[in-house]
């Protein structure tokens, strides 16, 4: 594995998919900077995240200001708000630094259902942030099949695979660095970063899974070496 990160800002922690991802990076001894269009929010979101580890470093500022904090930055919002959210933090983010989205087009987003997926022109959510991002500054999509009730369940086991899409292997590789440090996550190399249309809608398929079932079931993908980076 690469050199680990050692501390990362999540743009839409007050979120249950990103506050359950700011507090088991932050047990993990990641130093976690929150971003919210509300910097008060994103102070709040702050304080719950050190109540539920105390001994971590958790600090909360506007979107702007935390997006240029760290180089790995995590964005993780509704889709109604992924192009305002993304050309807002690339007014302070530069060349160099990733991106790593979390971001599904549900309807749910324009008021349909959540087992359903609404076209992007680029592709998928992770291909517009490419495009609005400054020059230099690249994209990871991710996490679009773990279940964010169950990431929140801070007492949950986990047990299941991310799967990882980007045009470059070494960002892939620096992502799955970070997230391997939360128990129970593997991260699977799934292609460039065009295949992000096809991992984003399958949030949508395992939502009527869970829903179908009852639980907060996970993807894992097998028949892989031991080895996968």
């Amino acid at each position: 594995m690469s050199v680990p990160d050692t501390s990362v800002t999540i743009i839409g922690a007050s979120g249950a998919l990103g506050f359950g991802l700011a507090v088991r990076l932050a047990a993990a001894g990641v130093e976690i900077t929150i971003g919210s269009r509300d910097p008060g929010r994103a102070q709040e979101a702050a304080q719950r995240a050190l109540a539920a580890v105390p001994d971590g470093t958790v600090d909360g500022l506007d979107n702007a200001a935390a997006a240029a904090a760290n180089e790995l930055v995590v964005l993780s919002v509704p889709f109604r708000s992924h192009h305002e959210t993304v050309t807002q933090i690339g007014t302070t983010m530069h060349a160099g630094q990733l991106l790593i989205d979390a971001t599904v087009p549900l309807a749910a987003a324009v008021g349909g259902k959540a087992t359903r997926m609404l076209g992007v022109w680029q592709g998928s959510a992770a291909q517009q942030a490419q495009e609005l991002v400054p020059d230099g500054v690249r994209v990871v999509g991710a996490l679009h099949t773990v279940s964010a009730a169950a990431l929140s369940n801070h007492g949950h086991a986990l047990d299941e695979d991310v799967l990882l899409v980007g045009d470059a292997r070494a960002d892939k590789l620096r992502v799955a660095t970070l997230l391997d440090r939360i128990d129970g996550l593997r991260c699977v190399d799934a292609g460039r970063l065009e295949m992000a249309r096809i991992t984003e809608s399958l949030t949508a398929l395992m939502i009527a899974v869970n829903v179908r079932y009852k639980t907060h079931a996970g993807i894992r993908i097998t028949g892989l070496p031991d080895t996968l980076w």
